[in-house]
């Protein structure tokens, strides 16, 4: 297996899972600027689980460019960093005789993830033979050789899984503890794991994407690893001094923040940044928007994307102060500004009703709670969501809406509910109240009772109507 070839190579102290634009423009970055710094010294080996080949990182003798394009404070940011972070990437089914011999390697020390997988999923399965199939699976299976190899005499190892899941450290964690009582692994295992394992949750944040046609333009090398991401970046990991004595090459960005508790940087992301991404991205959509940026031109546009946030989301964080949340709000909004940056539409409705239920369904209960009225934009961007889950027809196992005359994939676990829900509408505003009435009430979607805010049925089904009159489906 060929590897990132320069004079007196660093150590492999990181092993990631994942090759994604995401993990190689966040984490990847931190690591690389580190090492240009020398303030870590060490590089990352990554495992690929995924189907696709790895000549392109060979082609490229592992290296990449992230082109940093965007706008901080009103001056135009456009940086190539060349990134040297990686040593090699092994196959998970025809290397993995060489990556357990990496995870049994002293100067491993770091183990990070982002994988394709959905989320981190438990699944019994056998860690002592062949490569297992699961993500957890196979951290519990390294661990395992790793614990059998070097024992007590084992340093620390710090585990970043960097999905975007709730407390993603901790459940990882406890998946890979029940995969140790699925094996009948002894319980020294799980005493070493507890004792030189730590598991920390974290929250990454930065806009990660495929080179705009514009920047590619400007590029002398430019391939099929290079990245663009916007300049801001966040990875918030929690944990304490041991966890930070290992994290060496935190200090040489602001972006890489540990701290015991990481809940007020998850909350502000998820409910200012994600939320406000959620509830507006059908509205752009369905008037005909492509990006992101697109809305953020449109004077209608922009004004509703920065007054739901400010007005309605903003105000119901329960952490961090007003200035602090505002602050960000505003970076936010800079952030979808941004020229370099396209984002696109389509591909944010992606699982929109769980991300709905998730980043938004609190928000409502609690500008409820705290105003005691309905929260009118909120409403208004829910009723674009049901708007665009309305499936005009079913394909080859897909549904597809219609926006002005044409097509588009609607990719939601829910799409065949919503299909048969919207078959029952009729011509009339009752029937179209009975149907918003039905989804808000469904518990299987929302985990909660919609029609338990006051006035939500009634505004959402005025929005409804006012949105099916203004945008040619």
């Amino acid at each position: 297996m060929p590897e990132n070839s320069e004079p007196n190579p660093l150590p492999e102290k990181v092993l990631q899972f994942g090759t994604g634009i995401l993990l190689r423009g966040l984490p990847d970055y931190f690591i690389n600027k580190a090492n240009h710094q020398g303030q870590f010294g060490g590089r990352i080996a990554i495992i690929k689980s995924t189907a696709g080949g790895i000549e392109d990182f060979e082609k490229q003798n592992f290296r990449f460019t992230t082109c940093v394009r965007g706008i901080v404070n009103g001056k135009k940011i456009e940086e190539n960093i060349d990134n040297t972070a990686i040593s090699r990437v092994l196959r998970a089914w025809d290397d993995w005789p060489a990556i357990l011999k990496l995870a049994s390697q002293p100067e491993l020390q770091i183990i990070i993830s982002n994988t394709t997988e959905v989320g981190i999923q438990s699944e019994p399965e056998s860690i002592l033979e062949r490569a297992p199939h699961s993500f957890p699976a196979k951290v519990a299976a390294l661990l395992y050789e790793r614990f059998k190899q070097l024992g007590s005499q084992s340093a620390d190892v710090v585990v970043i899984p960097t999905e975007l899941v709730p407390d993603n450290g901790m459940l990882l964690k406890n998946i890979v503890l029940q995969l140790s009582a699925y094996n009948k692994l002894k319980g020294v295992f799980d005493q070493w794991i507890s004792e030189k394992i730590l598991f920390c949750n974290s929250l990454v944040d930065r806009i990660v994407t495929r080179p705009s046609e514009t920047v590619k333009g400007t590029l002398n090398d430019f391939n099929s690893l290079t990245i663009q991401a916007e300049p801001y970046k966040l990875w918030a990991i929690e944990g304490g001094e041991r966890v930070r004595k290992i994290l060496t090459f935190a200090p040489a960005d602001r972006g890489v923040i540990i701290a015991e508790n990481i809940a007020y940087y998850r909350e502000r992301k998820i409910r200012l940044l994600n939320g406000t991404h959620t509830i507006s991205v059908c509205l752009g959509f369905l008037q005909g928007f492509e990006t992101v940026y697109d809305c953020m031109q449109d004077k209608a546009m922009s004004a509703f994307i920065q007054d739901v946030m400010l007005q309605e989301i903003e105000p119901t964080l329960l952490l961090g102060t007003k200035s602090q949340n505002r602050q960000f709000a505003l970076d936010v909004l800079d952030r979808f500004r941004n020229p370099f940056t396209a984002h696109r539409l389509l591909s944010i409705t992606l699982q929109a009703t769980a991300k709905m239920k998730m980043r938004n369904v609190p928000t409502f209960f609690s500008y409820a709670a705290k105003f005691r009225t309905v929260p009118d934009l909120l409403a208004k961007g829910f009723a674009a969501y049901l708007l665009f889950m309305r499936a005009t027809h079913y394909e080859k196992g897909s549904y597809f809406g219609s926006r002005r005359g044409e097509p588009y994939l609607i990719q939601d676990d829910q799409s065949a509910f919503f299909y048969q829900a919207w078959k029952n509408v009729q011509p009339g505003e009752a029937s179209l109240q009975n149907f918003v009435r039905d989804v808000c009430q469904n518990t299987t979607l929302w985990d909660k009772d919609l029609t338990q805010l006051p006035n939500f049925v009634e505004a959402v089904s005025k929005h409804l109507q006012h949105v099916m009159s203004t945008t040619r489906q």
